[in-house]
């Protein structure tokens, strides 16, 4: 008996590792579908590269799999400005092996390491003022080397579903770059690095970047006019699948209601930072009012998108199926500016992010808007890990009733007789 059930472990590890690199079967095979969020931030993308270094090796630990990825786990992945970039190299596949993404964590971290004070040049943007009336930065050294890195990966070819907002200026309505809109509107599958360029290229930062894919082209900023964080576009997305009942993506079981878990991650704020009183507001200038108004609109527009995700994943219910964790450095030194890769801040920016995964996880309360510290859930750390141990399980999951369709019996009968035990 011990040698059959031996031999049975055999079997069903073959199937099962046989298995791990290959692309992630749809959520049709499972019952959760995952979502990785990456927000906009310049240098500070630094941050969240940090904390996915540690959730892909603790997903390398748990499948022993020393080449598990990121895009081997998640769903969808969003990412907006530097996150967009960070999504596009978590998602082109390696032309050496397609099945694998052309970049890791760690190497993302050196590409922030290696690149970032080139393509934050501050000593080419000395002269630079507000009243400057080209970008701070010309952008061509980040252009070559996006274009260097992704070639001519296209949005079709990624190896997950990517979510990707940017905004174009003379159409004047957001434009998002999503796998899930590629059967009805072409002209998205464009160049994954055209894509990355447009919604980094921030205002007054970068120049607006435009580019034509077939007969339509588009005029693009940055994807913070858009999402800063792109956590509840990417879940919209997810959402009008199941409600188009896209067999194609996941079929809806009514034994089985579907789950989301989400990853959000931020790029550093700082809660306690204040604006000015009313009093002093009303004898602003026109001129006066236009930095405030920018500074409020990006704070307001994360805060709106906390308190959206907080219907999907409501913070107080400990029987909801779905699972939110959002991991972000609530008191960033504001010294640290999106554009500042200088030594000293890169190596702040490394230390804060290695300091945020032994923090613990923070909530934010959608009523007073501030953070508030859960130590049932443990560190940052412990969360990802718990996490990597929940797409593991999924993600075998699916490629057991994978298996088991391809064989058109259940999977118990895909087992030689000699072996099943009675």
């Amino acid at each position: 008996m011990a040698k059959f059930f031996l031999l049975f472990v055999f079997v069903f590890a073959s199937q099962v590792i046989g298995g791990l690199n290959t692309k992630l079967p749809s959520p049709s095979y499972g019952n959760t579908i995952s979502i990785l969020s990456i927000d906009a931030g310049g240098i500070k993308g630094i941050l969240p590269t940090v904390v996915l270094e540690h959730l892909e090796y603790a997903l390398q630990i748990v499948s022993r799999d020393e080449k598990a990825a990121l895009a081997d786990y998640f769903d969808v992945i969003a990412g907006t400005s530097m996150g967009g970039i960070i999504t596009g190299m978590l998602t082109t596949p390696n032309p050496n092996d397609n099945s694998r993404p052309l970049f890791t964590t760690n190497q993302i971290l050196r590409f922030f390491l290696d690149f970032g004070p080139s393509i934050f040049n501050l000593t080419s943007a000395n002269n630079w003022d507000h009243d400057t009336r080209n970008a701070k930065f010309d952008g061509k050294f980040l252009y070559e080397k996006i274009r260097e890195l992704l070639q001519e990966t296209r949005l079709h070819e990624t190896l997950t579903n990517v979510v990707i907002p940017t905004f174009d200026i003379l159409d004047l309505h957001p434009v998002i770059f999503s796998s899930f809109k590629l059967k009805t509107i072409a002209s998205l599958d464009a160049k994954l690095s055209d894509i990355c360029l447009g919604t980094s290229a921030a205002p007054y930062e970068v120049p607006p970047y435009s580019f034509k894919n077939g007969d339509k082209e588009f005029n693009l900023v940055d994807g913070i006019l858009t999402a800063a964080s792109p956590a509840l576009l990417a879940v919209s997305e997810v959402i009008q699948q199941l409600n188009e009942k896209n067999s194609d993506f996941v079929s809806i079981k009514a034994n089985e209601p579907i789950k989301i878990v989400l990853l959000s991650l931020g790029t550093g704020t700082d809660v306690e930072k204040k604006g000015i009183p009313a009093s002093l507001a009303q004898s602003l200038t026109y001129n006066e009012w236009l930095p405030v108004l920018a500074a409020d609109y990006s704070v307001s527009a994360g805060k709106v998108n906390d308190y959206h995700l907080e219907s999907v994943f409501p913070s107080d219910s400990s029987s909801s199926d779905n699972y939110y964790l959002r991991i972000e450095e609530y008191n960033l030194d504001s010294a640290i500016a999106p554009d500042d890769a200088s030594k000293e801040k890169v190596e702040k920016l490394l230390k804060t992010g290695d300091d945020l995964l032994k923090q613990f996880v923070k909530v934010m309360n959608v009523t007073s808007f501030l953070p508030y510290e859960k130590p049932s859930e443990g560190t940052n750390a412990e969360a990802l890990e718990r996490l990597a141990e929940i797409l593991y399980n999924e993600r075998q999951l699916r490629l057991k009733r994978k298996s088991m369709e391809k064989q058109g019996r259940p999977f118990i009968e895909a087992i030689p007789s000699t072996f099943q035990m009675t």
